[in-house]
């Protein structure tokens, strides 16, 4: 069996899918790279066929209609075989040196972890200074460890799907299913797992490299603005999937609601940046559905100190989340 299965979702990827895929190469025979293009219209096929026959047994071509990127997660794991399971987006890379070091581990372990964590940096366009995500003020490093040995993590310090390589049979027996035609679903894929996961590892070593920089991304603040419905769709989903304050282990019980409340606030602060009253009336409808879905987690999440921020309908109110959310983008630099 392979130990690890890397899903590479590919639309329209011709221009940068290749360092994304030479990234991995160097895993050799213990990898399975899982080029899934997504009904892609320019070269992008032509160069998945290319790289699976000159690596026969190491990387497969999978050619399916277009379904948008959590769709083609989802492909890719249906199409896995690997012990562990993650994803690398076609405009992003991994440090081939991490990968090897990664695979060691994996391989070394004396029973499978549900969650392997290891680092990644935002390499944003022109950024002097790289924000590096890394966990080690909070997760014990180098041994096995579960949700009572985690100390807290800092607000916007997430576990995301560039930190995330899951154990492929949990993933698929936790339920997961993603929406079609819709982006942020990485949220969901990182957020609806972990009430499954028993068992993690923290390796602290900057293993994904997140590229930030074009124009057309869709953590660029003014495509989330236009695609604000698909963030709120999101959200909802992330809402439906999981009873959070139900979730029975206190220390995962804690991640999963700080994490479903950033998200929240990011579903809030968009509509505030935007201006516009039909956002903000989408804003409030969330809120709305939150408040009927699950009456004490909306108290919670109100009356918290991100809540009163992001649900403000006052000037000075929205002029201070807007300020909050700045701040936060100059030091973590995600858009």
């Amino acid at each position: 069996m392979k130990i690890l299965s890397v899903a590479v979702p590919c639309y329209n990827s011709e221009a940068y899918m290749r360092h994304a895929i030479e990234s991995i190469l160097p895993g050799g025979e213990e990898v399975e790279i899982l080029i899934v293009d997504d009904g892609s219209t320019d070269g992008t096929a032509a160069i998945a066929d290319e790289y699976e026959k000159k690596y026969p047994g190491i990387v497969k071509a999978v050619h399916k209609e277009n379904g948008g990127h959590g769709d083609a997660v989802m492909c890719g794991l249906s199409h896995a075989s690997g012990l562990y399971f993650r994803v690398l987006d076609s405009d992003d890379w991994f440090d081939s040196q991490v990968l090897l070091k990664l695979i060691e581990r994996l391989r070394t372990l004396p029973e499978p972890v549900d969650l392997f964590i290891t680092d990644y940096i935002y390499d944003k366009v022109g950024a002097t200074r790289k924000h590096v995500m890394q966990y080690a003020n909070a997760l014990p490093t180098d041994r096995v460890f579960s949700w009572p040995n985690m100390r807290s993590l800092r607000i916007g310090q997430y576990i995301l799907m560039h930190s995330a390589t899951y154990r492929r049979e949990m993933l698929i027996e936790c339920g997961l299913t993603l929406p079609k035609h819709t982006f942020y679903v990485d949220n969901i894929y990182v957020y609806v797992p972990m009430k499954n996961v028993k068992s993690m590892y923290y390796m602290h070593e900057v293993l994904y490299h997140y590229y930030i920089g074009r124009d057309d991304q869709s953590v660029n603040e003014d495509v989330m603005i236009r695609r604000i419905d698909q963030q709120l769709l999101v959200n909802r989903i992330m809402l439906d999937s999981v009873d959070v304050l139900s979730v029975p282990e206190k220390h995962c019980r804690k991640y999963l609601y700080n994490y479903l409340e950033i998200i929240t606030a990011v579903s809030s602060i968009m509509p505030i940046l935007s201006g516009e009253k039909e956002l903000l009336d989408k804003r409030d409808a969330l809120w709305e559905y939150i408040k009927q879905k699950n009456p004490d987690l909306y108290k919670k999440m109100a009356h918290g100190l991100i809540g009163l921020f992001v649900r403000s309908h006052s000037r000075i109110g929205m002029s201070m989340a807007k300020v909050v959310y700045r701040l936060a983008d100059k030091i973590v630099g995600f858009n």
